[in-house]
Parts: structure tokens; sequence; C-alpha cells
């Protein structure tokens, strides 16, 4: 083998070394290549520039520091790169800078899972800063290393649509523009190649004489219409309305209206609205663009692509899809003063002009589409698709478990496990389940088979789209049965909360509604928290928590704008439970604010979300405050939060039925009454006597870290550390505040 000196004066245009596999977790198929910073040096590169690898095939990769150690003649590869250069270890490798040009665009092949789960926005941000050639294989492991990269983004999007699978993903690169090695820039368009579509219809492309070509629309063989379980009604009307625009224009005609058709099919992300439309549409001819490969373009090719897309269905007739429009066209405050929105607009109106044509728009969220989009000559007319409610579901479930061997599964009770569960959620669960009943087969050597712990085991990992950007309380398993004492704390929660969810037939049955909201009040660590907890596990609702304070914002408009898109989370994932913690501090009295009318605004946005025009259904709104002399008094009227609940400080049967549970898990000494303790406890709130025990373990360690249990001296010294926190002048006011409701 033949190695360069490194230390000559002309800097040589490549270098022969060893390769070696690199074995460290951090660089495993992630395309980077590991040299000695004396090599760096002498081919005139810095850390992360791109180098070409040549071994029996040459391939691109990005350059690190190897550690420190490593001989110089010596490349560190990963088993992809290698792989890639056609190299074994030990073979010599030849490293050479080389240019490398920011990708216009990629296409990459992949499993079947793969292309149909893994949106191009999210392959996009997996491969972002990757290097690559023709014929390379990548893996989805994004590079996080060296500056200006950020994971998270790409790695919580690839668990939630394909689950643990992705991290042994490997795609096969099919072609890139320009050619030659490029990097995966942020406005470069990734997609599916390869023949492999992400959609079933072929976009509009033009061919090498410069036509424009297209393939006939075809739905997915495993979706029929009987299959669109909960859109029925919506599928049928959309086959109407194309049914009188493109197969009877005459009867518009004849009735003085034109035969246009635009129609805007808006919904929650994941609910099947492209799916639907594919559909309708299977045996019409189909144009398929997609909004955020399209939009991600320059202004210029943006255009192009449309205009292509418009001119192949205007050519053959048929109908135009558009899947996420509000990529392609946001809302002027989006994208301000944008001219090609101005163009791409004319193109489709000549689209929706021309006879024989119609086009179809979907968005996840209308409210940031071009408003322009909704004029008269273009999407007259909308379709909106909602959740799935729990029957619904549960259909989904029969049918993505069609033909998979099972076991006494219960469906239903996943369906009522799943609020705000839209069937690109469904589907993950099933995956997710597949994957566990999967690895139980592999170990045990027996046919896999899927049961009811799989799927149940898939919701402890699976979070839905509708609540992928909201923080959430922790549910976990426990419920109102678990919480000690406060009966008729318990009584009036259930009376509230949960039988309006639960029984709604009997109100309707009554003539009365239920009521909108609660609010809880009461000493701190009195277990309000804990109370909102266990009501959301016993109800098997989606929880939606924010402190008072987070919705605050300086920009005028700013806090209405994050209370609004709270409530619209809550109904995208009803039946629901929006709680406000510190409800003073997000709501006080109108007119003593010295804020520039922040408050007195956002008490003015709850106000009208909780008894507005568009109604709340299936979701329960719960604040939460030990100062409810501080709230404006409009939000305590009937219709709003009209329930509200005193959560007493415990007592001594309440402080004894809390020291039990806490205790479950603290091996107490035999001369630790905990009844005695109990009664001696008196100012201590519920977290005060969590506290204590919790101090009295640690007193235990410093007495002997070999300790085996907690004794009664034990308990005894932490009382001279955790003091009681309950003021007594607190709870009289909040005890005159409930005696004057």
């Amino acid at each position: 083998m033949t190695t360069v000196d490194v230390g000559e004066d002309s800097a040589p245009s490549h270098l022969r070394l060893t390769a070696r596999l690199n074995t460290s977790a951090l660089d495993a198929r992630r395309g980077v290549v590991r040299l000695h910073p004396e090599v760096l040096a002498a081919l005139g590169l810095r850390e992360w520039d791109a180098v070409a690898l040549t071994g029996s095939r040459t391939t691109a990769a990005v350059a690190g520091i190897a550690p420190p150690g490593t001989p110089t003649g010596t490349a560190l590869l990963d088993d992809v790169t290698l792989s890639n250069a056609g190299l074994r270890e030990d073979a010599t490798v030849i490293v050479a800078p080389v240019t490398v040009y920011g990708a216009r665009s990629v296409t990459v092949s992949g499993s079947k899972l793969a292309t149909q789960s893994i949106s191009s926005a999210t392959l996009r941000l997996a491969l972002l800063g990757k290097v690559m050639t023709v014929g390379d294989t990548v893996s989805l492991l994004p590079r996080d290393l060296g500056p200006g990269t950020s994971t998270s983004a790409a790695t919580n999007a690839l668990a939630s649509s394909v689950g643990i699978t992705w991290t042994s993903e490997l795609l096969t690169v099919t072609g890139v523009d320009p050619a030659g090695p490029v990097s995966v820039q942020p406005n470069s368009v990734v997609s599916w190649g390869e023949g492999v579509a992400v959609a079933p219809v072929a976009a509009a492309a033009p061919d090498a004489a410069g036509r424009h070509t297209i393939s006939p629309a075809r739905a997915d063989a495993a979706v029929s219409f009987d299959d669109l379980k909960g859109k029925h009604l919506q599928a049928a009307k959309l086959a109407e309305w194309l049914k009188l625009s493109l197969d009877e224009p005459r009867l518009l005609e004849t009735l003085g209206a034109t035969a246009n058709l635009g129609v805007l099919v808006s919904g929650p992300a994941g609910v099947g609205k492209a799916t639907m439309v594919r559909v309708v549409c299977a045996s019409r001819r189909l144009v398929e663009l997609d909004g955020p490969e399209v939009g991600a373009l320059h202004p210029e090719e943006r255009l192009k692509r449309v205009a292509a897309a418009v001119q192949a269905v205007r050519d053959g007739g048929g109908v135009l899809l558009i899947t996420d429009v509000d990529a392609l066209l946001p809302a002027g405050t989006d994208r301000p003063a944008d001219p090609v929105a101005t163009l791409i607009l004319a193109e489709l109106r000549s689209a929706v002009a021309t006879r024989g044509v119609a086009f179809i728009a979907t968005s996840a969220r209308p409210e940031s589409v071009d408003p322009r989009l909704r004029e008269p000559d273009l999407c007259d007319r909308e379709l909106g698709l909602s959740l799935p409610d729990a029957a619904t579901r549960k259909a989904l479930l029969e049918v993505l478990l069609r033909g998979v061997p099972s076991v006494d599964l219960n469906l239903g009770d996943i369906a009522d496990r799943t609020p705000g569960f839209v069937i690109a959620d469904l589907a993950a669960v099933v995956r997710e389940g597949a994957l566990r009943a999967a690895a139980r087969a592999s170990s045990d050597g027996a046919e896999p088979v899927l049961r009811q712990e799989d799927l149940a085991g898939a919701l402890t990992v699976i979070r839905p789209l509708s609540r992928s950007a909201s923080e959430e309380v922790s549910v976990g398993a426990v419920t109102l049965d678990d919480v000690g004492d406060m009966v008729e704390t318990k009584q009036a929660l259930t009376e509230a909360v949960l039988w309006p969810l639960q029984h709604p037939d009997t109100f309707t049955r009554l003539g009365v509604q239920p009521p909108r909201g609660v609010l809880l009040y009461g000493p701190p660590g009195c277990g309000k928290t804990f109370l909102v907890r266990a009501l959301a596990s016993s109800g098997r609702l989606s929880v939606h928590a924010v402190k008072g304070a987070e919705l605050m914002d300086k920009w005028v408009g700013s806090s209405e704008k994050a209370v609004r898109e709270l409530f619209a989370r809550a109904r995208d994932s009803a039946p629901s439970l929006v709680f406000l913690d510190e409800i003073d501090a997000l709501a006080p009295r109108r007119g003593q604010s010295v804020d520039s009318g922040v408050t007195d605004r956002v008490v003015a946005a709850l106000l009208t979300e909780l008894d507005g025009i568009d109604p709340l259904r299936d979701v329960v709104v719960l604040g939460a405050t030990n100062r409810p002399d501080l709230i404006d008094p409009a939000l305590l009227r009937p219709g709003r939060l009209e329930r509200l609940v005193f959560v007493e400080p415990p007592d001594a049967e309440a402080r004894r039925e809390i020291l039990r549970t806490a205790g479950k898990s603290i091996p107490l000494a035999a001369d630790v009454e905990l009844d005695a303790l109990a009664s001696e406890l008196d100012g201590y709130s519920a977290a005060d006597c969590v506290a204590l025990l919790r101090e009295a373990a640690l007193t235990a360690m410093r007495r002997s870290i070999d300790a085996a249990d907690v004794t009664a001296a034990d308990v005894a010294k932490a009382r001279e550390t955790v003091r009681p926190s309950l003021d007594p002048a607190q709870v009289a006011a909040l005890r005159a505040f409930a005696a004057g409701r």
C-alpha cells in the first residue's frame, strides 16, 4: 500500500489511506468519514467538508476529525459508506477533495412501508446535510454532527410515521440534480423515485421531447369506497359534483350556471383527505401535485411545475389535485408580496375555466391558505372532514387489520382509548403493534399473531398528529378510584366532566345542556393537578394543559391567537379536556391591569371560546387556582366555568390515605404508625405529606447508606425539615369564598 507524506510542501490532489470500519454508534450509517487532522490539512479541507472516496466505485461523504490515537494513514468509514465505496475493511481507499453542489432535487427508493408512510418533507429533514451520489445507499438516521444541524423534528416525524423500524431503514439514491455529488439542502426537493410513488398517480412531467405525459388515475387497490369510514357523505357529495361538472355540464348550463368546479377539502392532518379524492376519482384522469414539495422550489420553478400540471390536465381533461395547498399558496402573512402566487392563481383559474377540468385542493390549515383561492372563479365549494368518533375509529381499525392473523382483539377498547386519532395515527398504532408481535414471534419461533397487548403497548408510544405540537398532562394509569377521600369533589367532577362525555343521550333526553367548564380552587398542594390526571385517565380524555402566563405575549393579537389555537387543538382531539392551571394569571378582573390591555383581550377571547358562535362539543374546560377572588366574574357565570369545586385541605382521614398511598413504595419499619402520624400532621397539604415520607427516606440514607427501612425516628427527624405549608388565613378565606357562592 502506498501513502502520501502529508508534510509535503505542495498539497496533494488525493491520498491513499487504509479503510477501517468505524464502530462508533455516533457515526453509524450517517455518511461520515473520520480522518486524521493532518490528512485534512494536507488536502486543504476543514472539518465537515465533503470528500470523494474511491474503491471499486466512487462515492462522497462528509469528513470529520478522527478520534485521538487514530493512525494518520487510516480512514474510519461506517458500514454503509464502506459499501458505497465498494470497499472491504483494510482495503485501500483514495480520498480526494470534491466539489459538492446543493441539490435541486433528489429521488430515492425504499421499502413499501417507507414509501407509503414517509412524506417528502420528512424525507428531506432526515437527509438534510448528507452528501450523496446516484447509486449510494443512505440511512434515515439524520446527520446530527457539526454546526447548523438539528434532528428533533426529523426523528419525531419518522418515529410517528414509521415506528421504531425507521432507524434500520436503508434507501437507494436513484437520481440527483445537478449531476455528481450533491448535498441535501432545506430547499431541495426530495421525493420517492424509481417508479415508487407516494401517490397512486404519476405527476405531470416533460418527456425528452418536451411533451407532458400523465398516467391515468387509479385508486389504491387496498382502498375502496366502502373503506372510507366516516367519509361516505363527503365522498358521495364530491362524486356528485364531479359527475355534474365533468359528465353532464349541459344540465348546469341549461339552468344558467357554469360547469366550473373548484373544491377545497379541509380537515385535520392525516384524516384521509387526499385518499378520499383519489378513491372518488378512481375512474378519472388525475394530475396530482404535492404542495409542500412544489412550495419548496424556487419561485420560477414553482410556477413552471404548476403550469406544466395545468397544461397536462387541460390537454386531456380530468382532475387537478394539489395536496396541502397551504404550503404552495400560504396566506400573505406567511409569504408577503409574492408575485409568483398571483401567477400560480392565474394558472389555476385557467384550469377551472376549462371545460372538462375540475380542480381540487386539500389543506389541514384552511385558515392559512391564500384567501384568493376561495374566490368564486376558483374554489367556490368546500368539503370538511372531521375527526373520527369512537365507532368510526373501530371501523377503521377493522379495515386496517383485515386479513391480519390475530387473537382476542378488542378493537372497541382500542377505539375508546384513542380520542383524537385519525386514520394515519391508527395505521401507526397497527404498525407499532405488528412490530411488537413480530419481535415476539421471532424470539419464540412461533407464527406471528397480533394480540390485544400489542396494540395496547403501541398506544404508549404513538402520539396522535392532532396533539403533536402541544404539551399534555402526563395521565398515567391513576384513576379517580385511586384518589383517597375527596368524595364530594370526585362526585362533582364526575357529574360535570365525565357524565356529559359518557352519557350525552341522557342529557338530550332530559333536555338540558351539560356544563361547559369547572373551576377547581383550593390551597396550594392539595391535589388539584393530581385530580385532573385522574379525571383524564378515568374518562380516557386527551388533555391540553397550559399555565396562565404561557399564553401571554407582548405582541398585539398573539395572546388571543394562542387561545384560539388551544381550543382548536382541543376540538380536533375531542373528547378532550382543556386544563388552565393558575387561571387567575390568565383571566384576572378586567379593567385593573397595566399591561396595555393584553389580559383584557385574553379574557374576551376565553369568553368567546366558551360560549361563542363555534360551540364546544365534547370539550370540557377545567380551571385551577388558589385565588378565585382574582378571576374575572364574567368567567364564572352559568354557561362558562359554572361549576365551582372547592378542594378542601386534607383532614386526618385523607392524610392517612395519602400517606398509605405514598408509603407503598417505601419500606416503613413496624414502629411507623401512619394513623397516629396522620392525626399529628394538622396543616400539612397532600404535597407536604408526600414530601415528608420522601425526606424520611433520605434521612434513613444519611443514617446509613445500607439502610433497609425507614423508622419512626427517621420520620420524626424529617418533620424538623418538612414543615406544614398551609396558611390558615388563606384556607379561611377560601372557605369563606366557598360559603359565599
